[in-house]
C-alpha cells in the first residue's frame, strides 16, 4: 500500500500593504551567507525596478570564531519606489541568526520595527559568547518590536531531511530559507532567484537542488504560518528608461578605466598588490584582457606603483590601486611620476586607519595624505568619487585629465563606496567624449621638458621613437633639455611650473554641484561619499524653510575656482567628514572662512538624521 502524501497547506489570504521604501538588513556569522543573501535580494529589489543603496558590513577578521561579536557579518539594503540617496539611517527590518548578530544590531533597528530571530542559534553556549546574561528572546527585552521567533535551523534540516545531505552541508543552506520568507514578505517572484541558484551551483546540481528546496521552503513557511497578519509591496521607481545593472564602486572604477581606454585608444596597464577594501579592482581588470587590459599582481605596494610608472613610460594608462597603508609606500614613486611627468592614476579607496586601523570599514581620513603625503613640493590633482556608479565617471575623468596634462592624478573612493551597490545606467560608448591622445615622433626642435603653453604638459614620447631618445628620472631636470640640473634658479621654476600645471587643471572641473540657492544661512560642503547623505539632509531641511544649500567637491585639488565666491554667499559653513576635520583645515586656510566641522570617525557612513540635526544646530549658532 503506498503512503499518502500529505496535502500541500493551502496559502492563507492576507492583505498586502504598499510601502513606500524599506530599509532591510540581514546579519549573522561570517559562514551564515548574509551577504549572498543581500545580494539576491538586491538583485529581486532590482529587477522589480526599485531604487536601491545597499551597505554591506564585513568582519575585520577574515575566520573570526564562530558566534563571536568580532564574526558579525551584516548587509543592509534601501529599496524604494522613489529615488534614493543612502542605504538608510534605521533597519525597518532585522534578520538576526544568531545571538551575536541580535546584539551587534539591534540598536539601530528602528522602534516598532520588524525583527525575525532565528531561535535555533540561541544556544547557551552562543548565548553567552555574545555576552548575554538572559536570553533576549524569553526576557520580555524585544517587546518593543514586531519580532517573529522562527527556528530556521530546525526548518531547514525538516525541509533537506530526505537529501542525504550532512548536516553541517544542510545548517549551510539557511541563508536561503531566509531569503525565501523575505521573498514572500516582499511579494517578489520565485523564478528568477531559482534560476540564478542554478547557475550559482551549476556544477553542483545536488547543493542548487537543495538550495532551491530551502529557498520554496522559506517563502511556503511565509505563505502558510500563521503569524503573520500581511505582506508588503513596494512600487516601481519612476526612473530613465534605459539598461540597468546594479554596480558597486570597486566594479565601476574598473570599468571606467577600461572604458577611459578605449577612448584614449591607449592600452591599460595596472600593476597592484591585494589589499582590503581595493583588491576587487584588481580582481575584475583581470577578466578584460580581450579588451587590451593588463594587470600584474607585484611582489608588494612598491612594485606595483613601480610596474604601473615603467607602463606610462612605455606608453600606456599606468594604474595603480590600494588603500592607505599601501599609498603610504608609494609615496616616493608617486614623487617620482610627478618629476618624470607621466599620466599614472592611483587610487586610494579609503579605510579606517591608522596603520592597518579598520580594514573592512569606511573613513575618509587619507585626504590630507593625498593632498601632502609626498616628501617635498610634489603637488598631484586629486578628485573623488560620490556614489559607486559616478565611480565610473570618476574613473574617466581621472584618465583624461592625467593625459591632458601629463601628470599622476590621485583618485579617492572609500570602502563604503567600492562594497556598495546602485543601478547604473549604462552610458552608449559613443555618447561618451573621446581624448585627445598624442605622441611626439617629430624630432624637429624637440625638448623632453618643452611645454604646451595651454596646459604645461610636455610631450608623451614612447621609448625608442627615432630622434626623440631623452632621459627622465627623479633628480632635478633642466626645464628644457631634460639633463640633470642642480642650478638653484632651474629648480625654483621647475617646482613653481608644476604646481602652476597642477593648478591649471581647474579649467577642466566642470560646475560646481549645487543642491540650493547660491545663497542663505548655510553652506554644508561635501566630498566624496558623503553626497548621498548631505544631499537628502540639505532636501529635508530645505523642505523645513531653512535656508541650507550644499555643495560637493568633485575636485580636492585644484578647488574649484568658483568655490571662495560661492562660500561669501553664506552666513555659516557646515563641513561633514568620515575624519577628524581635514577639509575643515584646508577651507580655513584658502578662504580664511569660520568653516565648522562635523566629524564621525566610526567607520560608518553619515546618517540622514544625523546631518539634520547638525544643520538645524548650525543654523541656529549663525542666526
Amino acid at each position: 500500500m503506498e503512503a499518502q502524501q500529505p496535502e500541500t497547506p493551502r496559502p492563507i489570504p492576507r492583505p498586502i500593504e504598499e510601502v513606500e521604501s524599506v530599509v532591510i538588513r540581514f546579519c549573522g556569522d561570517s559562514g551564515d551567507g548574509m551577504q549572498l543573501t543581500g545580494t539576491e535580494f538586491t538583485k529581486a529589489a532590482a529587477l522589480a525596478r526599485n531604487d536601491l543603496s545597499t551597505m554591506p558590513d564585513f568582519p575585520a577578521e577574515i575566520r573570526a570564531p564562530a558566534g563571536t561579536l568580532a564574526g558579525v557579518s551584516g548587509f543592509q539594503l534601501h529599496f524604494s519606489s522613489q529615488e534614493v540617496f543612502t542605504p538608510g539611517d534605521q533597519p525597518d527590518v532585522l534578520v538576526a541568526m544568531n545571538p551575536a548578530a541580535l546584539r551587534t544590531n539591534l540598536m539601530d533597528l528602528r522602534q516598532g520595527g520588524i525583527l525575525f530571530i532565528n531561535t535555533g542559534a540561541f544556544s547557551a553556549k552562543n548565548l553567552e559568547m555574545a555576552g548575554y546574561k538572559t536570553n533576549p528572546v524569553e526576557d520580555g527585552s524585544l517587546d518593543k518590536y514586531r519580532t517573529y521567533k522562527i527556528d530556521i535551523n530546525k526548518l531547514v534540516h525538516l525541509a533537506l531531511a530526505d537529501t542525504g545531505m550532512s548536516t553541517k552541508d544542510i545548517g549551510r543552506c539557511k541563508n536561503y530559507w531566509a531569503l525565501g520568507l523575505m521573498f514572500w514578505m516582499y511579494n517578489r517572484p520565485v523564478e528568477k532567484e531559482e534560476e540564478s541558484i542554478r547557475e550559482k551551483f551549476a556544477k553542483r546540481p545536488d547543493l542548487a537542488a537543495a538550495n532551491i528546496k530551502a529557498f520554496r521552503s522559506g517563502f511556503n513557511y511565509g505563505e502558510t504560518a500563521e503569524i503573520f497578519n500581511g505582506s508588503f509591496a513596494v512600487r516601481a521607481a519612476a526612473v530613465e528608461p534605459g539598461l540597468y545593472r546594479n554596480i558597486t564602486g570597486n566594479s565601476a572604477t574598473a570599468i571606467g578605466l577600461v572604458v577611459a581606454s578605449r577612448l584614449a585608444e591607449v592600452p591599460l596597464f595596472l600593476g597592484g598588490y591585494p589589499i582590503t577594501p581595493a583588491s576587487d579592482i584588481l580582481h575584475e581588470l583581470s577578466t578584460y584582457r580581450h579588451l587590451g587590459v593588463t594587470t600584474f599582481q607585484a611582489e608588494d605596494e612598491i612594485a606595483g606603483i613601480g610596474s604601473a610608472l615603467g607602463a606610462a613610460y612605455g606608453g600606456a594608462i599606468g594604474v595603480t590601486s590600494s588603500s592607505g597603508p599601501g599609498i603610504a609606500l608609494k609615496g616616493e614613486a608617486m614623487g617620482l611620476a610627478l618629476a618624470m611627468e607621466l599620466p599614472l592614476i592611483i587610487i586610494n579607496v579609503q579605510r579606517g586607519g591608522p596603520s592597518t586601523g579598520l580594514p573592512t570599514k569606511t573613513e575618509q581620513s587619507d585626504l590630507l595624505q593625498a593632498l601632502y603625503g609626498r616628501n617635498g613640493e610634489a603637488p598631484i590633482p586629486v578628485l573623488a568619487a560620490m556614489t559607486p556608479a559616478d565611480c565610473f565617471y570618476a574613473a574617466i575623468e581621472a584618465v583624461k585629465v592625467a593625459i591632458k596634462y601629463m601628470t599622476p592624478v590621485l583618485l579617492l573612493t572609500d570602502g563604503y563606496l567600492a562594497n556598495s551597490a546602485e543601478p547604473w545606467l549604462l552610458p552608449r560608448f559613443d555618447s561618451l567624449p573621446k581624448f585627445k591622445t598624442h605622441f611626439r615622433t617629430d624630432p624637429e626642435g624637440y625638448q623632453v621638458y618643452g611645454r604646451d603653453p595651454a596646459t604645461l604638459a610636455r610631450a608623451w614620447v614612447k621609448p625608442g621613437t627615432p630622434g626623440l631618445e631623452h632621459r627622465i628620472g627623479g633628480i632635478e631636470k633642466h626645464e628644457l633639455t631634460g639633463n640633470i640640473s642642480y642650478d638653484p634658479a632651474n629648480h625654483h621654476k621647475m617646482t613653481k611650473t608644476r604646481a602652476a600645471k597642477v593648478a591649471g587643471v581647474a579649467q577642466d572641473a566642470g560646475e560646481l554641484l549645487i543642491t540650493g540657492e547660491t545663497q542663505g544661512d548655510l553652506l554644508v560642503v561635501g566630498w566624496g561619499s558623503t553626497y548621498g547623505a548631505i544631499t537628502q539632509a540639505t532636501m529635508a531641511m530645505q523642505g523645513q524653510g531653512r535656508k541650507v544649500s550644499s555643495v560637493h567637491l568633485r575636485w580636492l585639488n585644484p578647488l574649484h575656482p568658483k568655490l571662495g565666491e560661492l562660500i561669501k554667499g553664506f552666513k555659516g559653513v557646515l563641513v561633514p567628514g568620515m575624519y577628524n576635520g581635514q577639509l575643515v583645515r584646508v577651507l580655513r586656510a584658502e578662504y580664511l572662512v569660520d568653516a565648522e566641522g562635523l566629524n564621525k570617525i566610526e567607520g560608518k557612513p553619515f546618517k540622514v538624521s544625523e546631518l539634520c540635526a547638525a544643520i538645524d544646530a548650525s543654523i541656529k549658532r549663525v542666526n
